[in-house]
């Protein structure tokens, strides 16, 4: 589904990613470790054409799309929430959602089954959600592009522990539904209730990868690299 092969990016002058390589295979749950500043997010934008790679390549469904633009890399079927959650601040919840909604499986409905707390809140504006409730809706925009893969950058940062508990619930549904999830977070114990595998980056390069049950039974894994 997801090829990145030995890419290379950053910003302006500085190089922050070198040779990250990792998959997502249709259905599958992956996540995307490490302490803040160590390159998680720059690979994302990379993936996603907001920064322009500087070697490697990026494949979608056996296509080589390395350096196209983010309209085209959504076109290919990549959902994105993105740090921050950057929902439209004037348009209606409703609004928000229809405004990126593409034929498929998922449509307002289903989006509302999902979050109900989005229908309770389908005319309010987006700045006038909580935090939690823009997370919801960040995700629920993503999924009405029918993507054929969610990416999340940050996925429960700076939330209340039960409105983190709702987005994992959210997650684990979707990943039985079939969705396809790469993630970033933290929370290694809640990732790993229903994650495939792990990418752990550090400095910019793949530091350790290995499914649930390794990183479960290797502590020096999250004690070395994901702890402060």
């Amino acid at each position: 589904m997801l090829d990145v092969t030995d890419l290379e990016g950053g910003y302006g002058e500085s190089q922050v990613l070198f040779g990250i390589s990792l998959s997502v295979n249709p259905g599958e749950v992956v996540t995307l470790l490490g302490r803040n500043g160590m390159g998680k997010t720059t690979t994302v934008k990379t993936i996603f054409g907001l920064l322009k790679p500087r070697g490697g390549r990026v494949s979608i469904g056996g296509e080589d799309l390395t350096g196209a633009g983010p309209h085209r890399i959504a076109q290919a079927g990549l959902g994105y929430v993105p740090e921050g959650r950057q929902i439209f601040p004037t348009l209606t919840v409703e609004e928000n959602l229809r405004a990126t909604a593409r034929p498929g499986k998922w449509t307002l409905n289903g989006i509302y089954d999902l979050f109900p707390r989005l229908k309770e809140r389908r005319r309010n504006m987006g700045n006038q959600l909580s935090g939690g409730e823009q997370q919801m809706l960040a995700i629920g925009r993503a999924l009405m592009t029918n993507p054929r893969l969610v990416v999340l950058d940050e996925a429960t940062e700076g939330l209340a522990p039960l409105v983190r508990a709702d987005i994992w619930r959210c997650l684990e549904r979707l990943k039985a539904e079939g969705e396809a999830i790469l993630v970033i977070d933290k929370n290694v114990d809640a990732l790993a209730r229903f994650a495939d595998r792990h990418v752990v980056i550090e400095k910019g390069r793949v530091a350790w990868t290995g499914t649930t049950p390794e990183i479960l039974a290797t502590p020096e894994v999250k004690d070395r690299f994901l702890h402060v």
